[in-house]
């Protein structure tokens, strides 16, 4: 590879690193071909990026952003998965793959400038998606003025309840 190729590589894959929410470094050795392209079909749908890149461009390209803190873990086959919206989706993603491929390893990861263990990786699989929280949220935001509503037309409606009986009471009598 010629050294301004090399250099487009590393300019291009910085820019990426300083906008990913979250980065997670994986090791693919022993993959077969089928198994590599079905887990970048399904990284894919998910709009996260997973690249494969020689470690020396990839610590040259961490330098100066929150990857920097992981670079020393770029040993080995290492390929990354890079999502700039949702930072659990590759997380999911990943630990379902490495669950159903023995041969599969998450090393590490980094979110905000903080590193990731295969615990934190984990971790983060287990929280619902965005989509998710937003509707959760949502829903909070919505039931708060459905009960207040609730609880404004129940006061009329007890005065006619009590009126109605008070009614009742004087034709009884």
């Amino acid at each position: 590879m010629k050294l301004d190729q090399k250099q487009h590589i590393v300019a291009e894959l910085h820019e990426k690193f300083a906008q990913s929410k979250v980065v997670i470094v994986t090791d693919y050795k022993g993959l077969d071909v089928a198994a590599l392209t079905d887990l970048r079909r399904k990284l894919q749908e998910a709009d996260v990026e997973y690249k494969v890149v020689k470690n020396t461009l990839m610590t040259r390209a961490a330098q100066d952003t929150d990857v920097d803190v992981i670079r020393d873990s770029f040993k080995g086959p290492t390929a990354i998965a890079l999502s700039y919206d949702d930072p659990v989706a590759p997380a999911k993603l990943l630990t379902d793959f490495a669950k159903e491929n023995e041969k599969f390893e998450i090393k590490i990861g980094v979110m905000d400038g903080k590193p990731l263990d295969l615990d934190g990786i984990e971790a983060l699989s287990s929280l619902p998606s965005r989509e998710v929280l937003l509707g959760q949220v949502l829903s909070a935001m919505n039931g708060v003025p459905t009960g207040m509503v609730r609880v404004l037309n129940a006061i009329p409606q007890q005065f006619v309840n009590v009126l109605q009986a008070i009614s009742d009471q004087k034709e009884a009598a």
